[in-house]
């Protein structure tokens, strides 16, 4: 009782920081020159340091090319943050997510100061081992707070306040894009901090993060029932097998053999029917593909059909054993190791939980303090909406790692209570993509350039090309195209012409 008063009382002092530190404004050095970058050190910002400040010239290999400053940070006790302003500045601003447990610095949109962005990551105020790894939040409400939503909002303000010292002018327009649990930052920014950003893009996002950890425990007792004993439970061979059998029964329901499901819930694949799986591997198809149940119902929705056979999907996520993994962390799929790691150190603060003895029956009341720092689960986005606020949302269907079906969820929720939401939020699904990227479907979108274009247009998008590319690095090629349209919409072929070009595709209401 005790931890979740203080809690309680962290979550509201947070909420109502002073204005000193909500709104932060620079005080520059007396003499200081704005422009240049070795003059950021000098800059004073209330409870931040700036650590360092120094010029990066242009480089011919990497994400991030262009010539910039970067400055570097501490906001309060420990959010750490990179901020990257461009030589040529085009008076714009993206802040990028950061991906699992963020245990370092991230900053998953910084190839944008290649296209004149200002932009900036951050840890959210805590180092780890690894990316699954959540120790670091233990019995620290702070960092719990500052991971659940606060880092964010804090980085945004101070980024901002930089910028307008650096340049001499606040930013024209503000962004944030992320995927994963950058995505679940997105829906936070957009439904607790409205007034941060113009734009928001939010990919597969894992706003029902409680939920999320439930259904990981729930895959991870059928995969490694006995933790001192954990082997493959199915080869990676036999999941391909399994994928190629799927998408043989699913492929040509949308009108175009290509190989690719354009929505997985129009082909029932029947798990019994399955060829070249044993009873207990048809078992745990089954146990994965089920939505996620306690006795009061549906915890969180199924997952779709596809992405089994895929290196980057159910081997890595869900069903595989990664020897690197095991022997950094003990944990054979990130499945395995976000969904132990989350109930250890943000559900129950003991590091001696056991998911072998956990059946989810009392869930709602388990998680229900941390869902109150963790979950962007709120479809009432007015405020976002009244201040002219534009969200998109992506998501892959075959994602392995987040059920699409989740973000189909969240965005009926909206339309729900708003018929008028369209104006504001689009959703956009994406076939044969896994989590973030990856799999057989086009995955490559400049997010950036389309939010950028319905924010200072006022034009919703109505279509956006996807691409697939082959190669690596300046070998890069094009290998496929396709329309990614506004849900509930999907690309229908046309008839005629390459499977591979969106130009033989349009978009239609199903």
């Amino acid at each position: 009782m005790k931890t979740r008063i203080l809690a309680g009382a962290l979550v509201a002092c947070a909420i109502s920081l002073p204005a000193h530190i909500r709104a932060v404004t620079a005080i520059p050095a007396p003499g200081a020159n704005p422009a240049e970058c070795s003059n950021l050190t000098t800059l004073k910002l209330p409870d931040v340091k700036i650590t360092e400040a120094a010029p990066v010239p242009a480089a011919t290999t990497g994400a991030v090319r262009a010539p910039h400053c970067r400055v570097l940070g501490v906001i309060g006790t420990e959010i750490h943050f990179a901020l990257l302003l461009p030589d040529e500045w085009n008076r714009k601003f993206v802040m990028g997510g950061g991906g699992g447990f963020v245990y370092r610095i991230d900053n998953q949109a910084s190839a944008v100061v290649n296209a004149g962005y200002a932009t900036v990551g951050t840890d959210t105020g805590h180092q780890a081992a690894s990316v699954t790894d959540a120790a670091w939040a233990l019995n620290n409400l702070e960092r719990q707070v500052n991971f659940g939503y606060l880092g964010v909002h804090r980085t945004a303000e101070v980024a901002k306040a930089i910028i307008r010292s650096h340049y001499g002018s606040s930013s024209a327009r503000s962004y944030f894009s992320g995927c994963s649990n950058g995505g679940r930052q997105a829906m936070m920014e957009a439904q607790r901090f409205p007034e941060d950003f113009d734009g928001i893009v939010a990919g597969a996002p894992a706003y029902d993060f409680t939920a999320i950890g439930a259904q990981f425990i729930k895959d991870i007792r059928a995969a490694f029932p006995d933790p001192r004993n954990i082997t493959e439970p199915i080869s990676i061979a036999t999941l391909k097998a399994v994928e190629a059998q799927v998408v043989q029964k699913c492929d040509a329901l949308d009108g175009v053999k290509d190989g690719l499901i354009e929505d997985p819930r129009s082909c029932t694949v029947d798990v019994a029917a399955l060829t070249g799986v044993t009873d207990p591997q048809r078992a745990l198809l089954k146990a994965i593909y089920a939505e996620t149940r306690n006795r009061d119902g549906v915890i969180y929705p199924a997952q779709p059909a596809g992405g089994e056979g895929e290196m980057a999907g159910w081997a890595l996520w869900i069903t595989g054993v990664n020897p690197q993994m095991m022997a950094a962390s003990k944990s054979p799929s990130l499945r395995y190791g976000f969904g132990t790691e989350m109930f250890k150190y943000l559900v129950f603060n003991d590091p001696s939980f056991d998911y072998t003895r956990y059946d989810l029956s009392t869930y709602k009341k388990d998680t229900a303090l941390a869902a109150t720092v963790l979950n962007a689960t709120d479809p009432n986005l007015d405020a976002f909406k009244n201040r002219g606020g534009k969200l998109l949302l992506w998501h892959g269907w075959s994602d392995p790692a987040l059920t699409a079906l989740a973000s189909v969820k969240y965005y009926e929720q909206v339309h729900a209570r708003d018929a008028k939401a369209g104006d504001y939020f689009r959703m956009f699904m994406m076939p044969g993509v896994l989590h973030c990227a990856g799999g057989p479907g086009p995955d490559t979108v400049d997010w950036a350039a389309a939010i950028d274009e319905w924010v200072e247009k006022g034009k919703a998008p109505e279509r956006i090309v996807a691409q697939k590319r082959g190669g690596v690095g300046t070998a890069a090629t094009v290998a496929r195209t396709r329309p990614l349209c506004p849900y509930p919409q999907r690309a229908v072929y046309s008839g005629s012409g390459s499977t591979d070009d969106a130009a033989s595709f349009a978009c239609r209401q199903p």
